[in-house]
């Protein structure tokens, strides 16, 4: 009974992000009661391997009691402190100290956020503001990449690449220009690594010309492209975009809401790149999902930049919440996690989610694997030589969802057909194991749909 009024409530009142108003009110809504290391529990006792870690950002697993302490204990002692006014608390301090230190190069000052959406906008701020102090205010113009993802608030929505950001909303912006995606498996220049890096570094030298070398300001990535379909870039290719940006003094942002605290292997994902950004954005992992949170990492020259440019004028940027002591001293309860074995424990466990995926390239409905660390893709077809998606007529993201569902998985399942996984850092190789098999038996049974038996002949 409680379960069925929770729906309608649900039904009446709650917005739910990125979804279909009308679709989600005739589905209803799935509600979760309990979750602990990479299981969760639905509110009719279905216990669930969280194959997506919440919306890939659970990294630590759900239920670390040392990181529920560490938000009570702040909770009593300071609930909130602003940054304002030259206040602050410990909890914060201490975690930008904690981030500059484990951060690439020289991103040695922090800026906090709620989340990974606001900390792409605020990089805007930063960049602009930046350029304004260099004296080029002209330099107004963005880049990014197509299948990417940056958020959704107003501006960031702009730098994102997919069309259903921007349908309805006026984005993106006159001066938000797009390069394409490496996408391997459905790149024109096929499976050639070498061959894409080389186009995309021509396409993007090309574009810088075509806006005017003094006009453009920034250049935003993910090292893994995420909510376009987790796809990978060919080794190498980001190092290569990094260079045309030094070359051309464009800054370089790396949006690692995703592939930070551990997704990929190592700390950031940008390590593994050998790159140190200008600006590089995080959340998500940041506090596992116990508290929002994001923050901004900024270079040595960003920052005396706009220091020098504003002297003793404040910078007119700040949230209320920015540097919120629960979720700084949630952080460093996540960090310390990390830090204790988990980010061992996702580098095991991811190499054995890779190694389990690949088993499935011999299904009939798979054309491609593809991932790194605990970071992974499959992506279904119909006719693996034309490279076919499921046709958009089965609705396939709610399809293999439910589906998945059905067979106590949570994974993320994309309009085109493609499953994406990101299961919590904490999963034993069991858990590894069932999210495979149970991925299979995903597979076999839409392998038995009348509508893609007819497709298949």
């Amino acid at each position: 009974m409680l379960s069925n009024s929770l729906v309608e409530l649900d039904r009446r009142h709650l917005i739910h992000p990125v979804s279909s108003f009308r679709g989600h009110e005739t589905r209803g809504v799935r509600v979760l009661t309990g979750g602990k290391g990479a299981t969760v529990t639905d509110a009719e006792g279905r216990e669930l391997i969280d194959g997506f870690a919440g919306l890939w950002c659970v990294n630590a697993g759900y239920g670390q009691e040392s990181v529920v302490e560490a938000a009570a204990e702040q909770m009593r002692n300071l609930s909130y402190a602003t940054g304002y006014f030259d206040l602050g608390a410990e909890a914060p301090i201490r975690l930008a100290a904690a981030l500059a230190e484990r951060a690439p190069g020289d991103l040695n000052h922090v800026y906090f956020t709620l989340g990974g959406s606001d900390a792409v906008d605020s990089t805007i701020r930063f960049v602009r503001y930046y350029w304004h102090s260099k004296g080029q205010p002209s330099r107004d113009q963005f880049i990014s990449v197509e299948q990417g993802y940056h958020g959704s608030t107003t501006m960031g929505a702009g730098l994102t690449a997919l069309p259903g950001f921007h349908e309805g909303f006026g984005v993106p912006y006159s001066w938000q220009h797009k390069i394409s995606s490496h996408y391997l498996y459905r790149n024109p220049l096929g499976g050639n690594p070498q061959a894409v890096i080389d186009a995309s570094v021509a396409e993007l030298k090309a574009k810088i010309a075509g806006i005017g070398e003094d006009r453009v300001a920034a250049f935003y990535v993910e090292p893994i492209q995420g909510s376009g379909g987790v796809l990978v870039p060919p080794k190498g290719w980001i190092k290569a975009m990094r260079d045309v940006c030094a070359e051309a003094g464009i800054l370089f942002i790396a949006d690692e809401v995703i592939t930070g605290f551990g997704r990929t292997g190592p700390l950031f994902a940008s390590s593994d790149e050998d790159i140190v950004p200008d600006l590089m954005t995080i959340a998500k992992g940041l506090t596992s999902g116990y508290a929002p949170m994001g923050a901004v990492l900024m270079s040595d020259h960003v920052y005396e930049t706009i220091a020098d440019g504003a002297g003793a004028k404040a910078v007119g940027h700040g949230f209320t919440y920015s540097a919120h002591p629960v979720s700084a001293a949630v952080a460093l309860a996540v960090l310390a996690l990390y830090d204790g074995g988990l980010l061992d424990n996702g580098r095991k466990a991811g190499a054995r989610l890779m190694e389990g995926l690949e088993t499935l390239r011999d299904h009939p409905l798979v054309g491609d694997v593809r991932g790194r660390g605990m970071l992974g893709a499959v992506e279904l077809v119909t006719d693996k030589d034309k490279k076919t998606p499921l046709p958009a007529a089965l609705q396939p993201a709610t399809r293999l969802f439910d589906r998945a569902w059905e067979q106590g998985l949570v994974i993320r399942s994309f309009a085109q057909g493609v499953f994406g996984y990101a299961p919590p850092l904490c999963c034993t190789l069991d858990e590894i194991d069932a999210i495979v098999d149970r991925t299979r038996k995903v597979l076999d049974l839409t392998l038995e749909d009348p509508e893609i038996r007819a497709i298949l002949g």
